[in-house]
């Protein structure tokens, strides 16, 4: 499969795809009706998220198509990330893109909330952020008509009929990188309905840059030609920062009442049932490590007050981050009692957005979480380029990196038993704690260079002959004039 990754001038331009425009019109009617069904059937659901938990209320425009207006005459590359995990992914490729190709501007698109604010916070105001339209065949046409970019990059394989379909009459080059197909879910749910799905999706792809060979295999499968697939890696390895500290943990050790020597277990990434296990792993350890401290970072802001409420049932103080601000505490101040005969360290809840690298920075160990739950797994790479010996559970379905590495230093548990006797055996070893970390921190080195090698698909679709040295930009490509175009 290395055929894959092919030179420059083997990425083909933009073609029409061969739909009748007919077929193509009635399709899109269709799938409007079968979108507005949804709605309606879910609106219950859309009604008391958005009255419970305060979504979906925000930029509703957006979601029907309300764009930016680009007035400008300067060239656009919308990026799109689905949630937050696409959009932590998206850091690295996006800076690249803004280093390499200057003269255009970056429009960053998420559909999620926790997408969105990640977006803002990594991206605005150097760069335009917005809502994902839904997939209305009136949505995506406003928001092509008013952002008019010259190029639309999909992270991981966010594919919808009526963008596509839109984007091909506009002649808009759809690109996706980091491209992934999981063979338990997606792939047999677009092998079911391979025909339409290739002439609706998947033979309208400019360019694939997969992570692996297998997703290769899965993409030409469903109808992605061979020559537009090209092997380029994990951008996940890119975004994630290889350090040995990170600039503001201290600020949060004292915010947080964290004494210097004090081991720190972080729990990063929960979801909907693991807290109560890790509270009692917590419980366990203190009966051998009487000092280690336990900070849980759930992976949904609308879990915080829930997740606080379970420490303080569980017996625990809690000692929330969102109410000791940078400078609120100080070293040595007087920390919350837990209940009388109950465990005594307070458990820090990390509820707010952007700390979670802190706090695995200050850790003696990891748990990531969303994986002793079958809930696809939580993002164990950062943990692990902090170089912290990381855990995680046996549900990693969202995260196929997590078998490599386990491999290399990070290690999977089945259950919260074995998550226990692995944390007790780390904090009791800091030589092999910190041996697994290392070679953890040195596998992610290993794997970095996608950043790279997308936005050198990128540019050779644009037209653009990619950096011939570092630090330069990429230059307008000198065509044969004998040479057949694609």
């Amino acid at each position: 499969m290395a055929s894959l990754c092919h030179p420059a001038t083997d990425v083909p331009s933009l073609t029409r795809a061969g739909v009748p425009t007919i077929l193509t019109g009635m399709m899109s009617i269709l799938l409007d009706a079968l979108y507005a069904l949804g709605l309606v059937i879910a609106s219950p659901l859309w009604l008391y998220r958005m009255i419970r938990h305060g979504r979906y209320r925000s930029d509703l425009g957006q979601r029907f198509g309300a764009a930016p207006v680009r007035y400008s005459l300067q060239p656009v590359i919308w990026v799109h990330g689905v949630s937050l995990g696409e959009i932590n992914a998206a850091r690295s490729l996006v800076a690249e893109i803004h280093r390499v190709l200057p003269d255009y501007r970056v429009a960053v698109s998420s559909t999620t909330e926790t997408g969105m604010a990640a977006a803002r916070k990594l991206f605005a105001p150097d760069h335009l952020v917005f809502h994902w339209p839904l997939d209305f065949s009136f949505a995506v046409r406003r928001a092509l008509r008013r952002l008019r970019p010259d190029l639309v990059v999909l992270m991981e394989g966010e594919v919808w009929p009526n963008f596509l379909v839109a984007c091909t009459r506009r002649r808009i080059p759809v690109v996706v990188v980091n491209a992934r197909m999981s063979a338990d879910k997606g792939y047999p749910r677009y092998k079911r309905i391979a025909p339409l799905a290739r002439r609706l999706l998947f033979k309208r792809l400019t360019a694939v840059g997969v992570q692996d060979e297998s997703y290769a295999q899965r993409f030409i499968e469903l109808g992605v030609d061979k020559e537009k697939v090209h092997l380029t890696g994990m951008l996940k390895y890119d975004s994630a920062e290889v350090a040995d500290r990170i600039d503001g943990q201290e600020k949060l050790a004292a915010a947080v009442g964290l004494q210097e020597g004090q081991k720190l277990i972080v729990a990063g990434g929960t979801g909907e049932g693991e807290e109560k296990a890790v509270l009692e792993v917590f419980r366990e350890l203190q009966k051998s490590h009487g000092d280690a401290r336990l900070a849980i970072v759930p992976r949904k802001p609308e879990r915080f007050d829930e997740v606080a409420r379970l420490i303080d049932a569980c017996g625990f103080a809690v000692i929330r981050r969102s109410q000791r601000p940078n400078g609120g505490a100080q070293p040595g101040a007087a920390l919350p009692r837990s209940q009388p005969g109950k465990a005594a360290p307070p458990v820090i809840l990390g509820d707010t957005m952007g700390d979670l690298r802190k706090f695995y920075a200050l850790a003696a160990c990891v748990f990531v979480g969303r994986s002793l739950a079958p809930q696809g797994g939580s993002d164990m790479i950062e943990a692990a380029a902090l170089g912290k010996p990381t855990a995680f559970g046996p549900h990693t379905f969202n995260f196929p990196q997590a078998d490599d590495l386990a491999r290399h230093g990070c290690v999977r548990v089945a259950d919260a038993a074995e998550l226990t006797g692995q944390l007790k055996a780390w904090l009791s070893d800091p030589s092999a704690a910190a041996q697994a970390g290392a070679e953890a921190q040195r596998f992610v080195c290993g794997q970095q260079g996608a950043t790279r090698r997308n936005v050198e698909m990128i540019s050779h679709v644009l037209g653009r002959r990619p950096p011939l040295a570092e630090g330069s930009i990429a230059t307008d490509m000198i065509r044969d004039p004998q040479r057949r175009q694609g």
